[in-house]
């Protein structure tokens, strides 16, 4: 009997795979506005960046120590590695933190999450579409800043070989293979703020709750790794890999500190997504 029953309440055609599909999902937080904003700042970025070198003059007249930053002119794949190198400890931060924060918990202060899962949209449906929008959307981001950068600085300062601070170049077709390498680097490493955001997504109905602690807990983690006391225990922290992508810019490229940080990076991650998932099944969602 209570199959029968089970089967009637199902409405026919149901596909529970069907639900919120991403491409729904996806125009509904195109068409948000803190994705617009966010957007926006991303894209202003290097032309902030462009006017202060103006004013500045050149960055390499300044001391006798030549970094990433004083080759900032050299060339537009430089300028577009020094936006990454500017925005990578912090200002990418925000977009994955809020991105991957703010979906769930958005739902839940507006009060229609309960309608999504009458819907009925399975929950592990729920949190897998707007997972992979969110972690779509934070790449994104991170794609357009180089991107932005890299027409901006080849308009100012000409296309050509990146610079090496340390001495000697890569050709423009081994630089943007290298930009490509790190910006897939910065998005793994940033996995950990997304998965932070993501639980705190599912375990608070304030949207702010969960970017901020997101955000703090990253701060903290960077904190921690600044504290030089904690010898080898900062091999654990995902912050202390946060610039090893810098061994991508080099003349040999040098995997082990990449390959170390994402391997950080991405366990935390799981760990942290699956308690997402497992938390939001047996939640009671009253909002």
């Amino acid at each position: 009997m209570s199959t029968l029953t089970e089967k009637a309440a199902v409405a026919s055609g149901y596909r529970a795979g069907r639900t919120l599909p991403l491409r729904v999902e996806l125009v509904r937080q195109l068409k948000r506005r803190r994705t617009l904003v966010m957007g926006g700042i991303l894209a202003v970025l290097p032309f902030v960046l462009l006017i202060a070198f103006a004013i500045g003059g050149d960055p390499g007249e300044r001391n006798g120590q030549v970094t990433l930053l004083d080759t900032a002119t050299a060339s537009g794949a430089n300028f577009a590695a020094v936006n990454l190198f500017v925005s990578a400890g912090f200002l990418l931060v925000i977009p994955v933190a809020l991105f991957c924060g703010d979906t769930v918990a958005s739902e839940a202060s507006w009060s229609s999450l309960r309608y999504l899962l009458a819907a009925p949209v399975p929950r592990a449906r729920l949190l897998w579409s707007k997972l992979v929008v969110a972690l779509g959307l934070s790449l994104a981001a991170m794609i357009l800043l180089p991107l932005v950068a890299l027409a901006v600085g080849t308009a100012a300062y000409g296309w050509g070989p990146l610079q090496i601070p340390t001495g000697g170049a890569l050709d423009t077709a081994t630089a943007t293979q290298r930009l490509v390498v790190v910006v897939a680097y910065v998005f793994l490493s940033q996995l950990v703020t997304a998965g932070l955001a993501f639980w705190l997504s599912t375990k608070t109905d304030a949207p702010l709750g969960a970017v901020g602690g997101a955000v703090g807990l990253t701060i903290v983690g960077n904190v921690l790794d600044a504290v030089t006391a904690l010898g080898h225990w900062r091999d654990f922290l995902p912050a202390h890999w946060q610039f090893a992508w810098a061994d991508a810019v080099q003349p040999n490229l040098e995997w082990s500190g990449m390959i170390q940080g994402t391997a950080v990076s991405i366990t935390y991650a799981l760990v942290l997504f699956a308690l997402a998932f497992r938390g939001f099944a047996r939640k009671d969602v009253v909002s």
